[in-house]
């Protein structure tokens, strides 16, 4: 049985963080070609993924962009691939990979330590539709 996210590209977010799950929301409304597919840092699936890459399993302040059997990239890098990803005007912002990618993590780590206060903490609830996307909500 082939899974449902096979040949998607997979975004791992830490499922109890509002910021985190307004940029879900964001990608998800941007998403018209279907090509992503979200799962929580802390689901089952989530920390399989973590496990078996060796990765921590207990704090969840790095963002995961998967493509299975081709590559995953972390922090600032999985953003700008995202962007790429959806395309279009997005791609723009791809200019950032000129940023060293040390430097570009730098900024995602001061962003993730002040996440919490950066968002509104209203939980996302997705509509039906966007419910298919998540792998182990």
């Amino acid at each position: 049985m082939r899974e449902k996210w096979e040949g998607k590209h997979i975004v791992f977010f830490d499922g109890d963080c509002g910021f985190c799950n307004f940029w879900v929301q964001w990608i998800l409304e941007r998403d018209k070609n279907d090509r992503f597919m979200f799962a929580s840092l802390q689901s089952d699936f989530g920390q399989k993924f973590l496990s078996e890459r060796g990765l921590e399993t207990k704090v969840f302040n790095t963002l995961y962009l998967w493509k299975p059997g081709q590559y995953y990239f972390t922090k600032s890098r999985a953003v700008l691939q995202i962007t790429t990803v959806l395309g279009g005007v997005y791609t723009l912002l791809t200019a950032g990979k000129i940023i060293p990618g040390f430097l570009g993590d730098l900024i995602y780590d001061l962003i993730s330590r002040n996440r919490m206060n950066l968002a509104n903490q209203k939980c996302f609830l997705p509509d039906r539709e966007q419910n298919k996307k998540f792998i182990e909500v």
